[in-house]
């Protein structure tokens, strides 16, 4: 029996790596994002289906799961890859929060409510998410961001404490910088998230592939997150004072406009 999947936020980045290497290896795909036209692009590509839609939503992700088994007949695993960010902090309106925590945080939920019970009664599944070393860690400048994709690892995390014992795997993809269209428009934020190498999207797909074969709950594209998420856990009033220094560096570049001026 081929090896189904789901792949949420396909159209390009990352979400486009995961459903490449997937297909290359084999495995029949189902691509969902908001964008349709890029969506079908891939989808052609990859010789997929292309259910386009706001997974975000409860009727988005219902219909994105019914039309996957509709095509499928079964949904191995699903990859809950869609994710926006703000590049606010304090300044973010109410509204900004909920269209954050809907689509990195609540979608996993809704996702999880239509997934779950099918995968309990077909004796098991593979649930990932793409959450973020902000997650891990924090993500100085984007507090909806950092927030939300805390609750995507606790979330993860909550799924897997609960049901692995009854065959479902749950992941979280973690990374620091990729070179996707995200990083392109984080602005004074983009020199903080490539201290360490950012890499390709391509590089996140074959950490995620050697993850699907040793079930790792973690998968961290940039291994020296592992560090410094001990670091942050034995040492959390120096990794904080650490953050603030970075704080302050941020404080310190010029603006847009005084560099203008």
């Amino acid at each position: 029996m081929v090896d189904t999947a789901v792949v949420t936020g396909a159209a390009r980045g990352i979400g486009r790596a995961i459903a490449t290497r997937l297909v290359r290896e084999g495995w029949s795909v189902v691509v969902a994002d908001l964008d349709a036209t890029e969506l079908a692009v891939v989808a052609e590509e990859l010789g997929a289906l292309a259910v386009p839609g706001d997974t975000s939503t409860d009727a988005g992700v219902r219909d994105l799961v019914d039309a996957a088994y509709a095509h499928l007949g079964h949904v191995d695993a699903f990859f809950a890859n869609a994710g926006i960010g703000t590049l606010a902090g304090l300044e973010a309106t109410d509204e900004q929060w909920q269209r954050v925590l809907d689509t990195n945080v609540m979608a996993h939920v809704r996702a999880a409510r239509h997934l779950v019970p099918r995968w309990l009664e077909a004796g098991g599944g593979r649930f990932v998410v793409t959450a973020s070393a902000a997650g891990l860690l924090t993500m100085l400048g984007d507090a909806p961001y950092s927030v939300s994709k805390h609750g995507a690892v606790a979330f993860a995390e909550w799924l897997s404490a609960t049901y692995r014992h009854r065959g479902i795997v749950v992941q979280a993809i973690c990374p620091q910088g990729v070179q996707t269209r995200m990083l392109e428009e984080s602005g004074p934020l983009q020199a903080l998230l490539t201290l360490d190498a950012a890499v390709t999207p391509d590089k996140v797909a074959d950490a995620v592939w050697t993850a699907l074969g040793s079930n790792d709950f973690l998968v961290l594209p940039h291994p020296e997150v592992r560090d410094y998420y001990a670091h942050r856990a034995a040492h959390p009033d120096a990794w904080l004072a650490g953050m603030n220094r970075l704080q302050q560096k941020l404080d310190s570049q010029p603006t847009p406009n005084q560099e203008n001026a």
